[in-house]
């Protein structure tokens, strides 16, 4: 049964009206049910938790829920920003393959109790590794929302400060948060703390900073998801690689993948004589960021313009426009975006 400080902590939230705090705490007690085999009790409670969050109309977009959070949690203010999205899993085109990745974790995060009362536990630790605007970011906000859970991002500007040990002690503040309430965590950027011991410009403090991650991703047994981002996986260090479930790959969208995009933002305001396989081909090599910005520029010319209807023309100019604007950092010719 619950530990006495869990039925303590679970009170005191309730007569404060911190929801955030009841829920985790809620969750936290159902994971304890599951670990020590009464996976229909977990059940139970989960199944009530959500019925319950139904009933209170807990919005994740709630501004006032989210000013909530941030009151509560201090001085955390200045290390995570907290959003709640509504995006979902269909609302990305992806490789088949990462497609089942990221199915597998939802089913996962969906089925947590009965795994843990089996002594599994689901998959939470990702790796996220791919060229900039290939959908990671967007990845973190699709797991929040089919999860229906808040997405803590990580802010490196008030994480990594230049005083001996202080980046270390605000990470321990960051785990700390995943075992209170449980989130998605989304380290963007990770090669910022994650760069290989012993680099040519490494100082004694980066190794502190990344030894501090190792041992604390090593140690968290919290319900929340972390999830790590990077654009330069060459430089990660190699022990970071097996403390995650999973290592996610992403890449520039084939053919067909631009295709799918295109056709899903534009084929109502298109003129049926489009030819998507050429538009494809005109946007061969930029990222679904890129994308995404040049079907908004053709429905937003279209909207000003009063048009009921756009041209291919219209719409591979915005495309060239956004091959244009893409500084190259490398070989492949592909930008920052």
């Amino acid at each position: 049964m619950a530990k006495a400080n869990q039925l303590l902590a679970l009170l005191k939230s309730y007569a404060d009206g911190d929801d955030e705090r009841f829920y985790s705490i809620a969750l936290q007690m159902a994971a304890h049910e599951a670990k020590i085999g009464h996976g229909k009790l977990a059940e139970e409670l989960r199944a009530l938790i959500d019925q319950a969050k139904d009933r209170r109309g807990l919005s994740f977009n709630s501004k006032e829920k989210n000013s909530h959070i941030s009151r509560a949690r201090g001085g955390l203010t200045e290390l995570l920003e907290v959003s709640y999205p509504k995006q979902r899993l269909g609302d990305m085109v992806l490789s088949e393959h990462l497609e089942y990745q990221l199915k597998r974790v939802l089913r996962e995060q969906n089925h947590a109790a009965e795994l843990l009362s089996h002594g599994l536990a689901p998959r939470r630790k990702l790796l996220l590794i791919g060229p900039p605007g290939t959908g990671k970011t967007l990845t973190a906000s699709v797991l929040a929302g089919e999860l229906r859970m808040p997405l803590f991002q990580i802010r490196l500007d008030g994480l990594i400060t230049k005083y001996m040990g202080e980046t270390a002690a605000k990470l321990r503040q960051v785990f700390d948060a995943t075992d209170k309430t449980r989130g998605v965590y989304f380290f963007d950027e990770f090669d910022a703390i994650g760069s290989q011991r012993g680099l040519a410009n490494d100082v004694g403090e980066v190794r502190r900073i990344l030894n501090s991650f190792l041992k604390m991703i090593e140690q968290d047994k919290s319900h929340s998801l972390i999830i790590a981002a990077t654009n330069h996986p060459e430089i990660l260090d190699q022990a970071l690689f097996r403390r995650f479930d999973d290592i996610l790959h992403y890449d520039f969208p084939n053919e067909r993948q631009t295709i799918t995009l295109l056709k899903a933002r534009l084929s109502r305001k298109a003129q049926k004589q489009t030819s998507w396989k050429r538009l494809a081909n005109a946007a061969r090599g930029l990222s679904y960021a890129e994308l995404v910005r040049a079907c908004d520029d053709v429905l937003k010319k279209a909207v000003i313009e009063k048009k009921t209807e756009v041209k291919e023309s219209d719409i591979r100019h915005a495309i060239h426009e956004r091959a244009l604007a893409s500084v190259p950092l490398s070989s492949n010719g592909r930008g920052e975006a």
